[in-house]
């Protein structure tokens, strides 16, 4: 844009003085050679009543030596005698000694002016001055290059002036879109100063305004997940009681341990929403609802949990192994056969156990939502050069949009965030989430974690893995 403005202002500038020099200088050129003639026809003129009184050659040498510009002026006097050398041609001297006519006109080299003088006796003598070239442009060369440079002197004021606005502006339109950028990375705290011109002016406000409004939506929005999740603890409670009152059946331990669980996730929920709100990209970074300023010893990971303010590091085969453990115990209720399949390397990525525990709790709760009891699945850990992929698949009817299923709260009869979860958990560590049919016919999600930098440029036995575990379905 300041570039575009100095070029805009270049162009009409270089314009305008065109328009001027061009005729300008014609005319200073024509002012020149108008002058010259005009003085030559003055000495031709002022010679003339020298001729009418002497014809004598001494005396017309002397008058003629007092003139400006002397030695061009040339007596023809009636008897053919010539007082000087004559660049006029002969045809045009005749015509002026006879038909006594002045004469001023273009010749080669130069200008002539034939002034005829009728003397005594009807005699006729001419007063010739030539005026060269050099004479007819004297002067108008230096008279240009004035103009010249006076042009590039109001052309280049005109691109520094343009300049100097236009790097207002743009200094302006940067910050703005900086500011813009830095919001849409999730840094709530982004405000930039009004300034530049009344519209950039008006659209700093507005855009602090923005960024005002949506940290205050936020933190409506966190304290209504708060609210609504401690209202859960009512309903909790009294399960509670009831497992209390269960107490030596068989079941009872079972449903303590999931009451437990329970309240434990529902505290999570109730901490991450009451934290104060993350202003860091992906929540690296949280903003104090005191005093605005950045804590360091929290952060949201993409679950919504808190953790450590340096960078979260867990292995993911140890991780999966307990979950599908805590699964197990459900799938051989249900009668179904459960396979675990967990790499030796290691498997550290950049997330907190928490978070990787609810990708895995999200995939295979999945399974037991939308699949009849009796549905097989296995679980797979894997390890590549630059990551580390989690596999979950079963012999369901499968998912029939997956591309449809990517999308958060897109899903049919249920809430959608499962897949979401495990989506987002993924891109924060630079991977992704793939869903395609498995060999058994059902759905296999296949989520890639890219490994933590330590281990990017490790690499141990190549496909080496051992079979964690495998629970057969009841007889």
């Amino acid at each position: 844009m300041r570039r575009s403005l100095a070029g805009v202002a270049l162009a009409v500038t270089s314009m305008v003085a065109l328009s001027f020099l061009i005729p300008l200088g014609a005319l200073v050129m024509s002012l020149v050679k108008e002058q010259s003639v005009t003085a030559a026809e003055q000495r031709a003129a002022a010679l003339a009543p020298v001729l009418t009184l002497t014809t004598d050659p001494s005396a017309l040498r002397e008058s003629a030596a007092g003139l400006d510009e002397a030695e061009h002026l040339v007596i023809h006097l009636p008897d053919a005698q010539s007082l000087g050398d004559s660049q006029a041609p002969v045809k045009l001297l005749e015509r002026a000694q006879q038909g006594r006519e002045a004469i001023s006109q273009k010749t080669p080299g130069g200008w002539i002016c034939l002034q005829p003088v009728v003397l005594p006796g009807d005699r006729v003598a001419v007063i010739e001055n030539f005026v060269p070239d050099e004479e007819l442009t004297r002067g108008v060369k230096a008279s240009w290059a004035v103009m010249l440079l006076l042009a590039i002197g109001l052309v280049g004021g005109s691109v520094l002036v343009a300049d100097r606005l236009g790097a207002k502006v743009v200094r302006s339109s940067k910050k703005l879109a900086q500011a813009s950028h830095t919001l849409g990375q999730g840094n709530l705290d982004t405000r930039v100063e009004p300034m530049g011109p009344k519209e950039l002016r008006d659209a700093g406000v507005a855009f602090n305004a923005m960024a005002h409004r949506m940290t205050e939506l936020l933190a409506i929005e966190r304290e209504l997940v708060a609210d609504l999740s401690h209202r859960l603890r009512t309903p909790l409670t009294a399960l509670h009681l009831a497992s209390e009152r269960m107490a030596g059946t068989p079941e009872s331990a079972r449903v303590e341990a999931a009451v437990h669980a329970l309240e434990s996730e529902l505290q999570a929920i109730i901490a991450a929403a009451r934290t104060p709100l993350a202003v860091g990209p992906m929540g690296h970074g949280m903003r104090s609802a005191e005093t605005g300023t950045l804590p360091q010893a929290t952060a949201a990971g993409p679950t919504g949990s808190t953790q450590s303010s340096e960078c979260p590091r867990s292995e993911v085969a140890d991780v999966v192994r307990r979950r599908t453990a805590f699964w197990a115990v459900l799938a051989e209720q249900q009668d179904r056969a459960c396979s675990l399949d967990l790499t030796q390397e290691p498997t550290a990525v950049s997330l907190s156990d928490d978070d990787i525990a609810a990708v895995v709790d999200a995939l295979i709760g999945n399974v037991f939502s939308h699949t009849p009891p009796g549905t097989a699945f296995a679980v797979r850990v894997a390890r590549t050069a630059q990551a580390v992929e989690l596999v979950v698949e079963d012999s369901g009817p499968g998912i029939p949009e997956p591309d449809r299923a990517l999308s958060r709260g897109s899903s049919t009869g249920s809430s959608g965030l499962g897949l979401d979860i495990a989506r987002r958990a993924a891109a924060v560590t630079g991977g992704q989430m793939r869903i395609a049919h498995a060999p058994r016919g059902g759905a296999h999600i296949t989520v890639v974690f890219a490994l933590a930098p330590s281990l990017r440029s490790e690499r141990g036995p190549r496909g080496s893995r051992r079979r964690a575990g495998w629970w057969p379905r009841k007889r």
